[in-house]
């Protein structure tokens, strides 16, 4: 029997289904009805009464259309659709008392709140509001919270519409806000006056309608219209999330999410969110040269010649960054002859097996996921969206599993071992109570990244096999999927990539020492431990600064675009490496990010499907003997895993406030 009802909103006839809410039913036909409690990706609130309707034939008064559905609607007297009506002149006048109450008590601000121009209740007071206020009595005031270095607060304009409290409990997984005191002593409160312990804070700046959470960083920087705004993808983490990037002149000045269901919905990590101050902080805009020890500015022409004549003849291997884009990875494999390697981190990835290295799940099929087991990973530090969609599942319904290091991931698991031996208790097939069938198993690099990596990876596939999983490699790094995709690999890894070599070609790798001995060019965009080791340091964008494919970890090719210009003498990567490659005699054989991108696209065609999640092949592995020990995580320090975070002030500021607590935590 079908759910589908009929409902009539504003003369216009639509069909959706009973458990909608009038309020989707509305958005369904088009019609806009204004909200602020109301958010789809969180419980319903029904305490703002901004959405109230006129239910025709039904109760003498406006009803709220965020909280009730449209099956509990009348129908006519000869079984006609109920009509709705969000125009009539009962609902008008509703809006206005409704406005007025709300503006009551809120601050004339406007001119100086940071959300002036992107401010909810400023655009639908004009729209649904009066031009004039029946009160004469004093505004009341209310204390700021502190809620730590990432968000501002103005709790005086806050409306108590209680979207913080409920993301933070909801999607965080944190249960530190709420609401105090009834009437006009209603206020948002933290408990305790704690801060906000959470990666996804930031995301309450996006929920709050007015301007009493605001971003602290980019407090009085800048103004909406100011901003020119770029979508891209971040690549703070494998994720792949979508982002607008807002620059001011050459500046980036602030960094928010935008939303695509399949990947971070419309959230984003907080270093995601406040990365930007590291875009101008410890920038490389100038080629260096080591003489007598020291590195020395110099021209792009000296730098090329120096590379010319050390390179000549020698033994040369390159390794790509946790940074670096697709295509900068593939033209620097087309330049060299010799060794190439992504896999700096030491993990084991077997090449050319997509669903060893990726994997057979998408990031939405945790959403329906009965089970999902995490095999060395900690996904609240690996990927905070990705653990705020795992938390979805457990609300709703989903078995958690873990083999690894017991840590707080905001929801409820079982936990099965710290290890090898918890992972082969699994692939057994004991502990299968626990868990059950049609999981999603998501392993993560710090399973991998042992001298045993490969038998972990074949006991993982071989539990995944026995439960008819799906299976998902959980990367820390943006450019590691794109590498192994174009092959930038060695067999053997790391150590056989970087046997004998005379000269390496370091493109952004900043995670590793490299060992005395060996001639080094840096290509990269700041002064981390990577240009601290370079012979030559090649100045190059950072990835707001150029184009780029990333394959986020579920093998989901994407486009970054550049939002503004590199410093100085800094220049795109495959820029870089097409000018270097001529002067070494051997020219690349194209002439543009285009032409790049074509040649590309012929060795690997599923890079040219962007947004597409292409189907992996299942490829069994023969079960092999694993070691001893625990899995360690690949991220013990969430705000400082790169070298663009590393020169971020707001993270080292994270940073230190998230190690002040750990022992506080401990007790």
């Amino acid at each position: 029997m079908s759910d589908l009802k009929k409902i009539v909103i504003d003369d216009q006839e639509v069909e959706v289904a009973g458990a909608m809410t009038i309020l989707q039913a509305a958005e369904v036909a088009g019609i806009e009805i204004p909200r602020f409690c109301y958010h789809e990706r969180l419980t319903i609130a029904g305490n703002c009464r901004m959405c109230l309707v006129e239910v025709v034939g039904g109760p003498p008064k406006p009803a709220a259309s965020c909280a009730m559905q449209v099956r509990d609607l009348r129908p006519g007297p000869e079984g006609q659709p109920p009509i709705v009506k969000t125009k009539s002149p009962m609902v008008k006048k509703a809006r206005e008392g409704v406005m007025e109450f709300m503006l009551l008590n809120h601050p004339l601000d406007c001119p100086i709140c940071d959300q002036g121009g992107e401010c909810d209740l400023q655009d639908q007071a004009m729209a649904y509001g009066v031009d004039f206020s029946r009160s004469r009595e004093a505004k009341r005031s209310v204390e700021d919270l502190d809620l730590g270095p990432l968000v501002s607060t103005t709790m005086t304009r806050c409306i108590s519409c209680t979207r913080c409290v409920r993301f933070t409990s909801e999607i965080a997984g944190i249960t530190v806000m709420g609401q105090t005191g009834r009437g006009e002593d209603a206020e948002i409160a933290t408990y305790l006056n704690c801060t906000l312990d959470s990666n996804l804070q930031g995301n309450i700046i996006d929920l709050c309608p007015v301007g009493a959470l605001t971003s602290k960083p980019y407090a009085f920087s800048a103004r909406p219209w100011e901003l020119k705004k770029t979508e891209t993808i971040d690549v703070m983490d494998a994720l792949g999330s979508n982002i607008r990037v807002d620059t001011k002149g050459r500046e980036v000045m602030r960094i928010v999410p935008r939303n695509h269901d399949g990947i971070n919905e419309e959230w984003i990590s907080d270093k995601t969110r406040f990365i930007w101050d590291g875009l101008r902080s410890q920038r490389l805009d100038k080629p260096y040269v080591r003489v007598d020890g020291k590195l020395t500015p110099t021209t792009w022409a000296e730098a090329f010649a120096a590379i010319k004549i050390v390179s000549k003849g020698k033994k040369v291997a390159a390794i790509a960054g946790d940074l670096a884009s697709t295509e900068a990875m593939y033209a620097l494999k087309g330049m060299i002859d010799g060794n190439v390697e992504c896999r700096v981190d030491g993990a084991y990835l077997p090449i050319g097996d997509r669903s060893g290295y990726v994997g057979t799940a998408t990031i939405e099929d945790i959403d329906t996921a009965q089970a999902i087991m995490l095999i060395g990973t900690n996904p609240r530090l690996e990927s905070p969206v990705l653990n705020a969609r795992i938390r979805k599942a457990w609300l709703n319904g989903a078995k958690i599993g873990v083999v690894g290091e017991a840590a707080d991931l905001t929801y409820e698991y079982f936990h099965l071992g710290d290890g090898r031996e918890g992972l082969m208790k699994i692939a057994d097939g004991s502990g299968l109570d626990e868990v059950g069938k049609n999981t999603v198993v998501i392993i993560g690099q710090g399973a991998l990244a042992g001298k045993d990596g490969e038998a972990v990876l074949s006991q993982a596939k071989r539990f995944t096999i026995v439960t008819e999983s799906k299976f998902m490699v959980l990367h820390t790094a943006a450019a590691r999927v794109g590498g192994m995709d174009i092959g930038f690999s060695t067999e053997g890894g790391m150590i056989n990539a970087l046997d004998k070599a005379e000269v390496i070609y370091n493109l952004g790798a900043d995670e590793m020492d490299i060992d005395a001995g060996p001639f080094v060019i840096y290509q990269g965009s700041h002064g981390d431990r990577g240009a601290h080791r370079a012979d030559v340091i090649l100045p190059a964008a950072a990835y707001t600064e150029e184009s780029g494919i990333f394959v986020n970890t579920e093998g989901r090719p994407q486009m970054a675009q550049r939002a503004g210009f590199a410093p100085g003498d800094a220049r795109e990567n495959w820029a870089i490496l097409r000018a270097l490659s001529a002067e070494l005699g051997t020219a690349l054989p194209y002439n543009s990010l285009n032409e790049l991108r074509a040649a590309m696209f012929k060795d690997f065609p599923h890079l040219a499907a962007i947004d597409e999640v292409p189907v992996n092949a299942w490829k069994a592995a023969a079960p092999k003997k694993l070691g001893s020990g625990s899995f360690t995580n690949a991220v013990t320090n969430f705000y400082q895993t790169n070298p663009i975070a590393r020169a971020s002030s707001v993270m080292a500021a994270m940073a230190q406030l998230a190690a002040s607590q750990k022992p506080m935590a401990a007790e």
